[in-house]
């Protein structure tokens, strides 16, 4: 099973040199990343809308080619946005602020996807808490280290264990897609026994009976918490001002649409997924009082303030607006 965990890992890294070699910069042409989840339904919506398309022509551009990149994990992400094999990077809150990072804030957050929790859920039956972890008992998450549910688990190790034990349950980690795990998990495996995941893999599981809830990111933060973002580099936006405008007011567009017609927005989900879930079962999720559709940053500057203070990041924010687009600093985000 780990051997497994570690050649998806590194297939998840090798698809960064499968992306078309397209010139790095060029105004009218996109290049997007999604990974899984329905926290990727606005880009799912622009693509079934063709929001794009209608956006480009009111900022004046004649036409425009999207193309997208399905990923796993933030390194596999990061690796091709600096390659400039993609020009808008989909990914948790902790991969983009180690790149933000480690570039001294050459990228930066377009907005986000969605306020969406993240469960920490196991099918061993001992575990109930963080403090029930084994050494044999490993955790699936989507990047080990860089993940936004990487750093979730080293945000509630530090509240279980105290400060300076963020890192008690790195070594219980290994990399996994969340399809991959769900599958692993449900397969009553005896090595992978627990999974960090995302909506709608987490409520799939929690439906055997085997698997239940250990904590969840909203208990960790404190309330609701922004976990995925679009972010871009700041070169890019500069030299494609009208493609950027032209993807802001279409995320925009679509948030804005799921929120009013929740139905259908769970009807295009099954639809570009190709999903085989229930459309009643994904409706019941994106209308969950837990999910809201919206650009604006809700609690990224808790994620900000952890990885400067546990040496994950060497830079400093002192506000969200520090490491965030313009186009998001008349809203209240946090």
């Amino acid at each position: 099973m780990l051997k497994h965990m570690k050649l998806l890992a590194a297939a998840a890294v090798a698809l960064t040199t499968l992306l078309p070699p397209t010139a790095a910069y060029s105004e009218g042409l996109i290049r997007i990343s999604q990974q899984f989840g329905t926290l990727y339904l606005p880009l799912h919506v622009i693509r079934d809308q063709n929001l794009l398309e209608k956006h480009a022509k009111a900022v004046g551009l004649d036409e425009i080619k999207v193309e997208w990149a399905q990923l796993s994990g933030g390194d596999a992400i990061n690796a091709a946005l600096l390659s400039g094999s993609i020009d808008i990077a989909a990914a948790g809150i902790g991969p983009f602020l180690t790149l933000w990072g480690r570039t001294d804030g050459a990228v930066k957050i377009v907005a986000g996807l969605a306020n969406q929790p993240n469960y920490l859920i196991s099918s061993n039956p001992n575990i109930k808490s963080l403090a029930d972890f084994t050494a044999n008992d490993k955790i699936a998450l989507p990047a080990v280290g860089v993940s936004v549910q990487a750093r979730i688990l080293q945000m509630a190790a530090e509240k279980q264990f105290g400060e300076g034990n963020h890192n008690k349950l790195d070594n219980n980690t290994v990399s996994l897609p969340h399809p991959d795990a769900t599958a692993a998990l449900l397969s009553g495996s005896t090595e992978l026994t627990s999974h960090l995941s995302n909506t709608p893999f987490q409520e799939q599981a929690l439906k055997d009976a085997k698997v239940h809830k250990i904590l969840s990111s909203y208990d960790v933060l404190g309330g609701p918490v922004t976990p995925t973002y679009l972010y871009a580099t700041t070169d890019w936006r500069e030299k494609n001002p009208k493609t950027f405008q032209a993807f802001f007011e279409a995320l925009k567009e679509a948030s804005t649409w799921i929120e009013a017609n929740k139905k259908a927005a769970a009807e295009t989900y099954i639809r570009v997924e190709k999903s085989k879930l229930d459309p009643t079962f994904v409706q019941s999720l994106i209308e969950s009082p837990d999910n809201k559709f919206t650009v604006v940053p809700t609690r990224s500057f808790a994620f900000a303030d952890f990885l400067y203070r546990t040496g994950a990041i060497k830079k400093k924010a002192e506000s969200w607006k520090d490491y965030t687009f313009e186009e998001l600093h008349n809203e209240d985000g946090s």
